[in-house]
């Protein structure tokens, strides 16, 4: 018991947040540390001149429009592919042939890199959709599985107890279904949209389409415009960090209304 608690009370520590901005100041330090070792900002700028980069880019109409425009691909992209893998993952427990289709294509989607499907894709598609097809393609087979998982992880005898009292099948749905798969969707959400966000960049970086991030990140590789190119692979960092916690807020604030609804 005193184990359990001395090992709460360090997982609280780490996450504080005077711990937290003490990483960062580290790996700040460390990064100024190594651009004053290198000497030359055209290889490893400061962070200040990065954040000074940012900060002009930022005073800018096209920055914003460029940012909106990759964040309508990608979520375009995250938005489908969660609801074609949590379909597809329904169908496949409840009917065993949609299993048995869908598993060599999951498979060929796990294994296959995300450059082979950004080159393939880049034949029979335009690049402006290019990244949200990738961020479907990465998001479907994490959704289906995590979906699944939930899906086998029902309490039997709850199932057995719920029939037995002639339940709706909403109810049996809210009251049984539902608490098992809240954990492994949230897990699912938080996983894909990373995944979802960073192949989309990447898909954009390839593709190039107009007013994108990744078309930015190319195009500052090859100009040498190395202040450029840490500042919107900044911007990816951030707006990715962002995203998840705003869909960690969202489904969390979700969930306990729904646990409220239940005790009222």
């Amino acid at each position: 018991m005193k184990d359990s608690i001395i090992r709460e009370q360090t997982k609280q520590n780490r996450r504080h947040p005077a711990v937290q901005l003490g990483a960062v100041l580290f790996w700040l330090l460390l990064w100024q540390a190594a651009s004053t070792a290198v000497g030359l900002p055209l290889l490893l700028p400061s962070p200040l001149r990065v954040l000074a980069r940012l900060k002009e880019l930022g005073s800018t109409w096209s920055f914003w429009e460029t940012v909106l425009c990759s964040l309508r691909r990608i979520l375009i992209g995250f938005i489908t592919g969660v609801t074609a893998g949590a379909l597809l993952a329904v169908a496949a427990w409840a009917i065993e042939l949609v299993e048995a289709l869908a598993r060599p294509m999951l498979g060929v989607l796990k294994a296959t890199p995300v450059a082979s499907f950004i080159i393939l894709a880049l034949v029979w598609v335009e690049s402006d959709a290019l990244a949200s097809l990738i961020s479907f393609i990465m998001v479907l087979p994490v959704v289906y599985h995590n979906v699944r998982e939930g899906l086998d992880a029902v309490d039997g005898q709850l199932l057995e107890m719920a029939h037995a009292f002639s339940l709706s099948r909403w109810k049996i749905v809210r009251c049984c279904y539902l608490p098992a798969l809240v954990p492994f969707v949230l897990s699912a959400l938080t996983s894909a949209l990373g995944l979802a966000w960073k192949s989309g960049i990447a898909a954009e970086v390839l593709g190039r389409p107009v007013r994108a991030i990744g078309r930015q990140i190319y195009d500052a590789k090859i100009y040498l415009e190395t202040e450029d190119l840490f500042a919107w692979t900044l911007v990816v960092i951030l707006l990715s960090i962002l995203l998840e916690k705003l869909v960690t807020a969202l489904l969390g604030r979700l969930s306990r209304s729904r646990a409220r609804r239940a005790k009222g």
